[in-house]
């Protein structure tokens, strides 16, 4: 009896070994088909051809500054950003969120040995600025790049929201975004029959900016009015002189300056606004000249930027 009993013993406990091992092997199983789900490939078309990539990216570089503040909207703090234009390295609106975020460079020249160190899974950037070092950014991560900067800055947001594998949250921020434009155009009522004129002061140039800028877009969607001379398709007149001065009359007139922080481009600006022809424009006379944020209503280029420029917008037109 106790030599049958031992036996019985053996075969009991072996019996819950072979159950543990088939119990685990399960749960491997089924842990490594989670893992596969959640690593599945999808491929986004660009403007440098195809990328496909594995997954939800985790670690993101990013090389504009309108990709920034795309990420930023959808919740996704880069690895690794270019400088803002602006700033110490960052846009007063967004540097509170960019804590601990490396540099890679500027938008012009990105350093790819710091984004190659930073070991991403996805790179965003633009063919207009690093087309030529695109083979390089690909030979790191999968790259995604935006055809340009001018023009529709939406398009490239939904190419981002495709990058991220975050498409839903993309199309939430876009459907707010353009809510808020609707509310507002309603609220600015006749105001929106007044000729809006826009120009920038930089070291060496003053431009009169046209309706495919990112602030042009922006009152387009509004369904603002602009004088003749700048209701035109295209980005801006660069080297305007004093004698192009009446280019820029209008019912209301914004204008933003770019500086480098070496007080040229804030010449520029005093050069013009201090001379008797720009002075004897009638929107001058008038009192509607507004200086607005060059970083807000040109330079950052993103969709936190945008929706601070209708901020601008319903604030001035509220206190007329």
């Amino acid at each position: 009896m106790k030599k049958n009993g031992l036996i019985f013993l053996i075969i009991s406990l072996f019996a819950l070994v072979i159950a543990g091992c088939s119990s685990s092997d399960s749960n491997n199983e089924e842990s490594n088909n989670a893992e596969s789900d959640t690593e599945e490939s999808y491929t986004v078309e660009h403007a440098m051809g195809e990328a496909t990539i594995e997954g939800t990216p985790k670690k993101v570089v990013v090389l504009t500054n309108e990709g920034t503040e795309a990420l930023l909207a959808m919740g996704v703090t880069p690895a690794g950003a270019v400088q803002s234009w602006t700033g110490d390295p960052w846009y007063d609106h967004i540097s509170d969120d960019m804590v601990d975020v490396e540099v890679v460079g500027t938008e012009s020249e990105v350093n790819v040995e710091a984004i190659a160190a930073l070991k991403p899974d996805l790179i965003i950037g633009t063919k207009l600025r690093q087309e030529a070092v695109y083979e390089q950014l690909e030979k790191i991560a999968p790259t995604v790049m935006s055809e340009t900067l001018k023009g529709d800055w939406q398009e490239n947001f939904e190419l981002y929201s495709k990058a991220l594998n975050k498409e839903q949250e993309g199309q939430q921020v876009m459907d707010d975004y353009n809510q808020r434009v609707e509310e507002l155009s309603s609220e600015l009522g006749d105001n929106l029959k007044k000729e809006i004129s826009m120009v920038r002061f930089l070291a060496g140039d003053t431009r009169i900016y046209h309706k495919d800028s990112f602030s042009g877009i922006i009152l387009d969607q509004l369904g603002f009015a602009r004088p003749e001379e700048q209701d035109v398709d295209d980005f801006s007149e660069n080297g305007v002189t004093k004698e192009r001065v009446e280019a820029m009359e209008g019912d209301v007139l914004f204008y933003f300056t770019y500086d480098e922080g070496d007080g040229e481009g804030t010449k520029v600006e005093e050069d013009w606004l201090n001379d008797p022809l720009f002075k004897n424009l009638e929107v001058v006379q008038s009192g509607n000249v507004q200086e607005v944020s060059d970083t807000i209503w040109n330079t950052s280029g993103g969709v936190l930027a945008a929706n601070i420029m209708l901020d601008d917008i319903e604030e001035y037109f509220t206190e007329q």
